[in-house]
């Protein structure tokens, strides 16, 4: 018997505690396994360390190795730009960047999931700096853009963030989420990207740099 797990993720507002209903996928092996691909995935994909990305300092760090694969995420809606576009981004915990697939992006991961579109906001406006994103699934190219984004009824005006040009096919092609939004410390963003938690505090949304999530059955 499969039990419905609800996530809640909790934004101490100004005004109060924001609930934000995060949704379950479906792990990553059932769709690829539904597809027939897992032997192929898992044979030209090894195990990947997500934590090869940080650079630490030997000295500051035991390596303690944690088996596992394609077992657990979940994500949430929020929307860009002005008419808002929706997708579904993956509440990240090891990364701290904000992406999306944009138009631009040519990929078969891409071609399967929604793309921002900046020429339909209104409020768009381009950076012109370009980034890689490394995770342990395989690196993806982003061009930078600043825009509205909103998550449920906060908005933030001017978030900066990422519209992959180029991602990796094997692995986000069978992913049900459209972007990242990274939610771990600013200093690991890339390029010094400003995260949109620190966006939260800088316009005044959040009395204190606090969010929390919620699992209940």
């Amino acid at each position: 018997m499969r039990v419905l797990v609800l996530v809640l993720a909790c934004l101490h507002l100004s005004g109060g505690v924001e609930r934000i209903i995060l949704r379950k996928g479906k792990f990553i092996h059932q769709t690829v396994e539904e597809q027939g691909v897992l032997e192929t995935l898992l044979r030209h994909h090894p195990k990947a360390d997500p934590t090869t990305k940080y650079h630490f300092n030997n000295d500051a760090v035991a390596y303690e190795p944690i088996t596992n694969y394609m077992d657990s995420f979940y994500f949430g809606e929020i929307s860009f730009g002005t008419s808002p576009q929706n997708f579904l981004v993956l509440f990240d915990r090891g990364s701290s960047n904000l992406w999306v697939p944009s138009i631009y992006c040519q990929s078969q991961a891409c071609s399967s999931h929604n793309r921002f579109n900046s020429s339909l906001s209104s409020t768009f406006r381009n950076n012109r700096q370009t980034y890689t994103l490394p995770y342990g699934s395989g690196s993806l190219s982003v061009f930078l853009g600043y825009d509205t984004v909103t998550v449920q009824n906060i908005i933030i005006n001017n978030q900066e963030f990422g519209l992959s040009e180029n991602e990796p096919s094997d692995s986000f092609y069978y992913s049900d989420f459209n972007g990242i939004l990274g939610i771990v410390y600013p200093n690991t963003a890339m390029g010094n990207t400003p995260t949109v938690m620190q966006g939260l505090l800088q316009q005044g949304q959040l009395t204190q740099p606090n969010f929390s999530f919620c699992f209940s059955q």
